[in-house]
């Protein structure tokens, strides 16, 4: 697998920060990364990502968005998404688009996935269960 690269650059009070990450990129380590930034001045308290304008915003992105606000703990179905995007960004997304967008997440390790093709449920990765699927 390669080497993956994060570099961040930080304008704050005519000061210039560059962070750069290199290596194994985590969620955890991003969030990380992302609370650093913020620290420095670079990013508001609130989420950023979520304050982007919708038009921007790849839909692969407002599916991750929209499972962390709604689904925080517990388990979710593709179903459970799709209800809960339509609602926040007021436009549909098809029930496939939805499960494919969390199949692809969940191979990236945003999420975990259980269950039957037909019966899969997703729940965010945490350190925990990061934790827990190594004991396996």
């Amino acid at each position: 697998m390669p080497t993956k690269k994060i570099r961040v650059e930080v304008f704050n009070n005519g000061d210039r920060y560059t962070i750069t990450f290199e290596g194994q990129v985590t969620r955890d380590k991003t969030l990380r990364l992302l609370d650093l930034v913020e620290l420095l001045g670079g990013a508001p308290a609130t989420n950023s990502l979520s304050e982007r304008s919708a038009a921007e915003m790849p839909k692969i992105e407002k599916v991750r968005l929209v499972a962390e606000k709604n689904f925080p703990v517990g388990w979710f179905s593709s179903k459970d998404l799709q209800a809960a995007y339509e609602k926040q960004f007021n436009e549909p997304i098809r029930l496939s688009t939805a499960s494919t967008y969390l199949s692809r997440l969940a191979d990236r390790g945003f999420f975990i996935r259980s269950g039957a093709s037909n019966q899969r449920r997703y729940r965010i990765m945490t350190a925990i269960s990061k934790h827990q699927l190594h004991e396996r």
